[in-house]
C-alpha cells in the first residue's frame, strides 16, 4: 500500500484509462482505478502496466484473456468488487510473471481450479461466500494461497449443513474429502454406463442368433420340401 501511494505522486504520460491514474516509480508503472465504480475491467489499459489496482469498484465478472495483453503484470487487486464469476482462462497470459492476485471481499461461490492452479501468484480468497467443493479443495491443496488469509475461506454453503460456517481448512482437517464424493458418483455414472453398453450387447447377440435359426429352419423346411415336389412332378 505504501508503494502505490509513492507511484501515486509520479505520474507518466502514457495513455490512461479514464478515471484512472496512471504513475511509474523506478520503471515499475502502475495503474490505479481504486473506487471507480467500474463495472467491468478496462479494455484500454496500457500494456506495460506492472501494477493494477482495480478494488472497490463493481466489476462482477473476470472473462477468458481479460489480461491476456498485459505481459508485464505482477499484481492485480480485484478485492472488494462484486466478482461472481472467473472464467477458466481469466488469467491466460499472465500466469508466469504475476506475484500477487487479490480476489477477496467478492461475491465468489465458486471457481474452475484451471483459472488458478497455473498461477505462482499468491493468493487471497478470503471473505467470499464460497460453496465448498472439490474445485475449491483442490485450489486450497494446489496454489499458492497467502497463508494470512487461509483461515477465512469459509464454507457459506456446503453438502452438508454442519460445515457451513466454518473455514475450509478446519473441515478438510476434520478428514473431509469432497473430491472423494465426486468420484464415488463418477464411479456410480461409469459403472451404469458400462452395465447399459454390456446390456445392449447381450441384446444384440440374442437377437442376431434368433434371426439365424429361424432363417436355418426356413432353409431346411424348403430343403425337404424339394423331393416330395419332385415326385408330385413324376
Amino acid at each position: 500500500q505504501a508503494f502505490f501511494c509513492l507511484l501515486l505522486c509520479i505520474p507518466w504520460g502514457s495513455s490512461c484509462p479514464p478515471s484512472c491514474q496512471c504513475t511509474e516509480r523506478a520503471g515499475a508503472k502502475a495503474v490505479l482505478c481504486s473506487s471507480q465504480h467500474l463495472e467491468e475491467i478496462p479494455k484500454d489499459i496500457p500494456r506495460d502496466v506492472v501494477f493494477l489496482k482495480l478494488d472497490a469498484n463493481s466489476i462482477t465478472r473476470i472473462p477468458n484473456n481479460a489480461f491476456r495483453h498485459l505481459s508485464h503484470l505482477e499484481e492485480i487487486d480485484l478485492s472488494r468488487n462484486a466478482i461472481e464469476k472467473i472464467d477458466r482462462a481469466a488469467f491466460k497470459g499472465v500466469a508466469a510473471g504475476l506475484r500477487s492476485l487479490d480476489l477477496s471481499s467478492n461475491r465468489i461461490r465458486s471457481i474452475p481450479k484451471e483459472a488458478l492452479v497455473a498461477l505462482n501468484a499468491k493468493l487471497r480468497l478470503a471473505n467470499n461466500p464460497w460453496h465448498c467443493e472439490c474445485a475449491l479443495q483442490e485450489v486450497l491443496w494446489e496454489a499458492r494461497l497467502d497463508l494470512d488469509s487461509v483461515q477465512d475461506i469459509t464454507c457459506h454453503t456446503a453438502p452438508r449443513e454442519e460445515y457451513v460456517g466454518k473455514p475450509l481448512l478446519q473441515v478438510l482437517d476434520a478428514g473431509v474429502n469432497f473430491c472423494s464424493v465426486r468420484q464415488r458418483t463418477t464411479d456410480v455414472a461409469m459403472f451404469v454406463t458400462m452395465f447399459g453398453w454390456f446390456a445392449m450387447l447381450i441384446a444384440y447377440v440374442i437377437c442376431y442368433v434368433r434371426h439365424n435359426r429361424e432363417d436355418s429352419c426356413r432353409h431346411g423346411d424348403y430343403l425337404r420340401s424339394l423331393p416330395s415336389a419332385q415326385a408330385h412332378a413324376e
